[in-house]
């Protein structure tokens, strides 16, 4: 797995991540806390950073959200992720590091 890290710190508002929920996964999300998230593989930190927590409304399988986003490399845009809470994902550090699991699985198949 590429030790590429990523940081979140330059937060983005909770109103962007309610807006990317909405977009992504067409639900009403309410804010509920923030957890620090801190994913280490093989000794090395690949991402840091402060995961939202939302309760979502309307969606046929979940009820709860992890969001948060990341800068992109030299540009001031920023990817977001917005991960609901369906088994097996059952917390923010199951929700990034499905993200990253799926990152590099996006990357393997353009190779």
């Amino acid at each position: 797995m590429e030790k590429r890290k990523i940081e979140s710190y330059s937060e983005t508002s909770i109103e962007a991540l309610q807006k990317a929920i909405f977009d992504l996964h067409k639900c009403k999300a309410t804010w509920v806390e923030s957890v620090p998230v801190k994913e280490v593989f093989e000794g090395e930190t690949i991402w840091e950073g402060i995961v939202q927590v939302f309760d979502i409304q309307n969606h046929p399988t979940a009820t709860c959200c992890y969001a948060w986003s990341h800068g992109l490399d030299n540009t001031k845009k920023r990817r977001f992720f917005a991960v609901l809470k369906i088994p097996p994902i059952d917390s923010p550090e199951k929700a990034v590091r499905a993200a990253i699991v799926q990152d590099h699985k996006r990357k393997i198949n353009k190779s």
